[in-house]
């Protein structure tokens, strides 16, 4: 089964009506979400990249520039005191030498802007890193040095520093930073234990690398630029290591001060590593999830106070479907914070489904959604309120493998309250084995519709081979009412 669900305004839902024909209609978190099965024959992911427009020829620098000299670039914003916009570039528009150069172009390109800017892990570096931490577990200590990823991470980020010609102190650093990996690998190799503290740790290295690359890069083309890590630089999270929750009251401060422009200083270009974290507890390097860059940008963007955080993908912003399945799509132009809040949690991969947290917070800042490879394109516009009066079908995302759940019970009557928590509560905790798969599937429960005095119960959970994990959870709870009532 696949779900369908659209971002709908405007239009009368009534959660009381039982669905029909596999199809749910329910009101998600008080606000509008319609879900509908669609032919079997779409498989591709929701919001899938459209064509991307590559910048003219006349845009990008020359190939090379020897360290030092300062030529090439002119550096933005010298006219103002402090930081006003964030800029968030993600892994393919700083998958090369050639992207970072052109990445470079449109930052200078907007002179009326002090930029801080959250880079991603070049390319799919972050997958390789991954895909290096299961390798060593089969590895041998010697057979560490010879790992295929490995060795490509290193080609391409060796080539990338010889390439844009980054200072000597920094092709250093980064040749530090790749011993580092090989060592951490070979402990993996040797504890035969890939444990979520170190998978965060290994993770991290692209991050690192790539802001260190691009901030020399700028500096060598006269543009004073900073770097920053992030755990350092002061976001503090849970110790949930793999998905860890920004811990605001001690975050916000911290970034604020560490990123405050010196009085009489030079105005530097900051440089920020996305997705990575320091655990309150335990200090180590955490990380905010698949996509947590977003986050750190939304974050960086509260803690100055700013108006706007423009996220750079390779798409002209939150597009109406995926242009994969559907023709003729187009970008939308305006989002409030729930509609982005929901597509995201949905399926949408343009934003991570946490980053407009910081922006409910602030209330006053927007979120644009722009195209490094089409920078001239308008984009999407994510802000705390929009005119609705025109607006039927925002945006329509699409989740694939589904399974539909619609629990019967003469005991749920007039039960809402206390079954439809718990249910929800064991089906979120408690993980699934896919023998197919050979992996473990996280807990999801992507909609539900419990109704008040009436005995039925509907969810969308992720589909899989056999569905025991949910009839255990659901004996769980039945049993658990039936001691309760004893």
């Amino acid at each position: 089964m696949q779900l369908l669900v659209g971002r709908v305004s405007g239009l009368p839902v009534l959660p009381s009506q039982k669905p029909r024909h596999n199809s749910v209609c329910t009101r998600l978190t008080g606000r509008q979400a319609l879900a509908a099965p669609v032919p079997a024959a779409h498989h591709a992911p929701a919001f899938s990249k459209q064509p991307r427009r590559f910048a003219s020829p006349r845009s990008v620098i020359a190939f090379s520039t020897p360290a030092g000299t300062a030529i090439g670039l002119r550096a933005p914003g010298q006219h103002l005191e402090q930081v006003n916009v964030v800029y968030k570039f993600g892994g393919s528009s700083v998958r090369d030498a050639e992207r970072m150069r052109e990445v470079a172009d449109i930052i200078c390109s907007f002179q009326e802007n002090l930029p801080c800017v959250v880079l991603s892990a070049m390319g799919k570096t972050t997958n390789m890193l991954l895909e290096c931490g299961e390798l060593a577990l089969t590895s041998t200590v010697d057979g560490i040095p010879n790992l295929a990823p490995l060795k490509t991470i290193h080609d391409l980020h060796m080539s990338t520093c010889e390439s844009l010609g980054v200072e000597a102190a920094v092709k250093s650093e980064i040749e530090a930073l790749l011993n580092n990996l090989q060592q951490l690998l070979i402990g993996i190799c040797i504890m035969q234990d890939l444990t979520p503290r170190a998978k965060d740790s290994l993770v991290s290295f692209g991050e690192r690398m790539s802001t260190r690359i691009f901030a020399s890069y700028l500096r060598s083309q006269g543009v004073a630029a900073r770097q920053f890590d992030a755990p350092e630089m002061g976001v503090v999270t849970t110790d949930d290591f793999g998905n860890a929750d920004v811990i605001y009251d001690q975050t916000l401060p911290k970034v604020q001060a560490s990123l405050t422009q010196k009085a009489g200083g030079p105005r530097e270009v900051q440089i920020v590593t996305g997705f990575l974290g320091k655990g309150v507890h335990t200090g180590a390097i955490t990380t905010l999830g698949r996509g947590g860059s977003d986050l750190t940008a939304t974050v960086i963007g509260a803690a100055m106070e700013l108006r706007e955080v423009q996220v750079w993908k390779d798409v002209d912003g939150v597009l109406t479907s995926d242009p994969r399945i559907v023709q003729n799509t187009r970008p939308v132009t305006e989002l409030t914070y729930e509609e982005a809040t929901e597509l995201a949690f949905f399926g949408a991969q343009v934003l991570h489904p946490l980053a407009m947290q910081p922006a409910i917070r602030s209330q006053a800042m927007d979120v644009r959604v722009k195209n490094s490879y089409n920078r001239e394109a308008a984009g999407t516009i994510i802000s705390k309120a929009r005119d609705m009066s025109c607006s039927l079908v925002t945006s329509i995302v699409l989740k694939n493998n589904v399974t539909l759940v619609d629990i019967v019970s003469s005991r749920m009557l007039g039960q809402f309250g206390e079954y439809s928590q718990r249910l929800f509560d064991l089906a979120t905790h408690t993980n699934a084995f896919d023998h197919s798969a050979a992996q473990w599937i996280e807990p999801c429960v992507y909609l539900t519709s419990v109704v008040a005095l009436v005995e039925s119960a509907c969810m969308t959970v992720p589909a899989l081979p056999h569905l025991a994990w949910l009839s255990c959870s659901l004996k769980m709870l039945f049993l658990s009412h039936q001691q309760s009532q004893e």
